[in-house]
């Protein structure tokens, strides 16, 4: 009988010890090794770090010619001073792998459709599918191409190879107790870091900002309305005032011109699912005003680009300082140097260019093997890729990806094509060669303007408007990129991929891209609208261009003077909602007979009323506003809605203007009622599901009051979305169209002045979170409050570690170590 209790005790004992420390698969969910993550010793509660950052005050790092000192502010932001360049990103590799190890690495595999490795392959494949996606839209085969170009050259191989080394020597000195909390949570272990990471992470950022197309719609679009109604649904210029570059008559040089066009393919709709789009209400905002309109007498730079919102934050402040460098801003979290920033002699910070850099290319297969295919009356050899995707839990999935002259081919009978055993193939400008890295060491140590548009000379994609100002004065506009030149109408159809000649055949020469210096205006800005005016020679497309940001704060800039950079902060976190304020008046104007509206009705529309305009955190009138029209739209463009096929819908300007200009088009009439709904009834009809929205919200909610950061429910998300509890929620003005475009997802990741005085450049910035990417360090939520306060933190600027006086945090050096 003893024997037997203990045999059974010591069978419970061994089967809890399996259980407790290996990982297990519930749902859809992965539950860690308890026993290793509750152990007090190693577990999670080693990943709590209070207020007050203490680390150790000596670090050894192999292969450091001299010592390093690195300086944390309050804020956690690294201060790093070396002797020499190899050094300096041997320690930002390593510092910055402190703090963000597990998103660099979550990021990058991503990027290269790696997720189901640590992920599985999600409910109902999802997850599978985004590393399918991934690797069919070629971001591994364009980084391959851009680890080539930083290999080529000896100044971005050395960056790439010393920031690798000091990410490599950290993840070395790691243990169960001392990893991230991710890792703890998901049950792996981080893998050594390489420069095609770097390059990974470069191309994932081209992914959110230069991927967008509208070829596919486009195309149906044409089949089924015509070129005239296409031309009125998507113009390419929707309005023609305040572009980036407003030049007339000033682009002295003879552009690359084509006599033919491309033909769409205007045989066939597509009804393909086609990937998404990134998000529309993603953009930026820049400007920088010239001494002459400011209280100092100096240049004043801004900048805030909008992004997903995303905990740990999209960026790690830095200062870099070595001989011939002394620069600040944001970086990347795995990529070196520093994206937008500042240093002793100019500043500088972009948004997206809006640029149409992807097209789609139909498919000739000679047979159903795929082995040959079409190209100028040959049957040219297809490339056959077979992607091995790891999947946790699971025997790996084999993907065959085709690649042709033009690049992968992303939707085929096997993904995305509906079993309609369509095949295009896909060609965006980040496949290519690019030198970005070397740009942005470039503009680091960039002393002028002469040397900013030299650095810019390297920069290829993703396409960005690179504002600029300088301590000598000069305050400039450059909106640079590898662009194609594109004859009328090129690019927005798929194309037939038969024929080389409708491919891209020249770029846009460097010299002859948008550029603007020291205007008579006073200042620059950009916010992702139209980049120049008529007289530009060069056709140019996208996706959308921006039609309000732009025009509120341009019209803010023209009337001010005696600036500030108070003024300038004020500007960044302005709420006026300029789209409201030219829509509601029309809406207004199809409400007649008051009198016979229910009292539900009339105290929604006196709301709408007497609203200033703001989207203010307790404004009710934007609430209201917002609640009327994300009815209106879908009730308007219900075609596109319920196509078969994929349609885009118009944007919010054209809606507006039709609805003003054209009250009896047939867009108007709702495709699922007998009557002929012009835009009055379709104001009226949206009115009432917008009361009823309104009201069901106070209802759920239990008050009366709809204060609009209530109603918009903003928040930050962790990157894994399971991770809610990770998530900060926050009550914040604003929305996508409005100068402080913080939607309920999306905002400025990052806010940024630079007042660029000749007795010493000053800034200040904040962004929505924290240094640490540690969920348990009070560093990864701290800058949140000033953020939705539109406040920002005088950021330390110094030259040397003794600058900092109590300033500092604490200081740890790095030391030379042979081992």
């Amino acid at each position: 009988m003893r024997n037997t209790r203990f045999l059974i005790s010591l069978g419970i004992t061994v089967l809890l010890i399996f259980l407790l420390n290996n990982s297990w698969q519930l749902g859809g969910s992965r539950i860690p090794p308890l026993g290793k993550f509750l152990d007090p010793f190693h577990g999670f509660w080693q990943n709590i770090e209070p207020k007050g950052f203490t680390g150790p005050t000596e670090l050894k790092i192999a292969g450091l010619k001299d010592k390093v000192t690195v300086i944390y502010d309050s804020l956690l932001i690294p201060h790093i001073f070396a002797s020499n360049d190899e050094d300096l990103y041997l320690a930002q590799g390593y510092v910055t792998a402190i703090h963000r190890l597990w998103q660099m690495e979550f990021q990058t595999h991503a990027s290269a459709g790696r997720l189901s490795e640590i992920l599985g392959e999600g409910p109902n494949g999802r997850i599978l599918d985004i590393d399918r996606s991934s690797r069919r839209l070629g971001l591994g085969f364009g980084a391959t191409h851009g680890l080539e170009a930083m290999q080529k050259d000896p100044t971005t191989r050395m960056v790439a190879e010393k920031y690798t080394e000091g990410i490599n020597q950290y993840i070395a000195t790691l243990e169960y107790k001392s990893l991230p909390l991710e890792y703890k949570l998901l049950d792996y272990v981080p893998e050594n870091w390489t420069p095609l990471k770097c390059a990974l992470l470069l191309k994932k950022m081209a992914q959110t900002l230069n991927i967008g197309d509208k070829d596919i719609e486009m195309t149906n679009a044409l089949k089924l309305f015509g070129k005239e109604t296409l031309d009125l649904l998507y113009p390419d210029r929707e309005l023609s005032i305040d572009p980036i570059v407003d030049n007339p008559g000033g682009w002295k040089f003879n552009p690359i011109k084509f006599d033919t066009v491309p033909a769409a393919l205007l045989d066939e709709l597509i009804a393909i699912k086609k990937l998404p789009n990134p998000d529309p209400t993603i953009g930026s905002n820049n400007w920088a005003v010239g001494g002459s309109k400011t209280a100092t007498g100096s240049p004043i730079l801004c900048g805030d680009p909008h992004l997903n919102l995303t905990l740990p934050s999209i960026w790690f402040a830095v200062q870099l300082n070595a001989p011939g460098v002394n620069v600040m801003g944001a970086s990347l979290p795995g990529a070196p140097g520093i994206t937008i920033g500042f240093n002793d002699s100019i500043a500088w910070s972009v948004t997206n260019a809006q640029r149409d850099l992807t097209d789609w290319f139909k498919i000739t297969f000679q047979d159903s093997q795929k082995n040959k295919y079409k190209l100028d009356d040959q049957w040219m050899d297809t490339k056959k890729i077979v992607e091995e995707i790891k999947v946790r839990g699971k025997e790996s999935f084999y993907d065959t990806v085709i690649y042709t002259h033009w690049g992968p081919v992303t939707y085929d009978e096997s993904f995305g094509g509906e079993n309609e055993l369509k095949n295009y193939s896909f060609r965006w400008i980040s496949h290519d060669e690019s030198e970005e890295l070397l740009a942005l060491h470039k503009l680091n140590r960039a002393n002028n303007h002469a040397e900013y548009m030299e650095a810019l000379n390297h920069y290829g994609s993703p396409a960005q408007n690179f504002v600029f100002a300088s301590v000598s004065g000069d305050i400039a506009m450059r909106i640079q990129g590898k662009y194609p030149v594109r004859r009328k109408d090129e690019g927005k159809f798929v194309l037939d991929g038969s024929k080389r000649s409708n491919g891209w055949q020249a770029y846009i020469p460097n010299e002859q891209n948008v550029t603007y210096k020291n205007p008579e205006r006073g200042f620059v800005s950009s916010a992702n609208q139209y980049p120049a005016d008529s007289t530009y020679p060069y056709y140019v497309t996208s996706t959308n261009f921006e039609v309000y940001r732009n025009r509120r704060i341009n019209q803010v800039l023209r009337e001010s003077s005696n600036i500030s950079v108070k003024d300038m902060a004020k500007l960044q976190g302005d709420n006026f909602n300029l789209k409201a304020f030219e829509c509601v008046p029309i809406l207004l104007f199809y409400i007649d007979d008051e009198e016979a509206l229910k009292d539900s009705v009339k105290n929604f529309l006196n709301t709408v009323k007497a609203w200033d305009y703001f989207n203010t955190e307790t404004s009710e009138g934007a609430s209201y506003f917002e609640a009327w029209w994300t009815e209106l739209m879908p009730m308007i463009w219900d075609e596109m809605n319920d196509s078969k096929v994929a349609l885009e819908r118009p944007t919010s300007y054209t809606t507006i203007k039709l609805l003003k200009e054209k009250p009896d088009l047939s867009f108007f009439d709702i495709q699922s009622t007998p009557e002929k709904e012009t835009a009055k009834e379709i104001v009226h009809k949206s009115l009432s599901l917008a009361v009823a929205k309104i009201s069901k919200w106070k209802k759920d909610h239990q008050t009366d009051n709809v204060a609009w950061a209530e109603y918009k429910d903003s928040y930050i998300s962790h990157l894994l979305p399971p991770l809610r509890p990770l998530s900060i929620n926050v009550k914040h003005g604003g929305n996508g169209s409005i100068v402080n475009a913080h939607s309920q997802t999306n905002g400025p990741s990052w806010r940024m002045i630079v007042s660029l005085e000749k007795t010493g450049v000053k800034s200040w910035a904040v962004y929505p979170g924290g240094q640490s990417g540690n969920p348990g360090s009070y560093y990864y939520g701290n800058m949140v409050d000033r953020w939705v306060a539109d406040q920002h933190y005088r950021l330390m600027f110094i030259h040397t570690p003794e600058e900092a006086g109590n300033q500092a945090l604490y200081s740890t050096q790095l030391n030379p170590n042979s081992k």
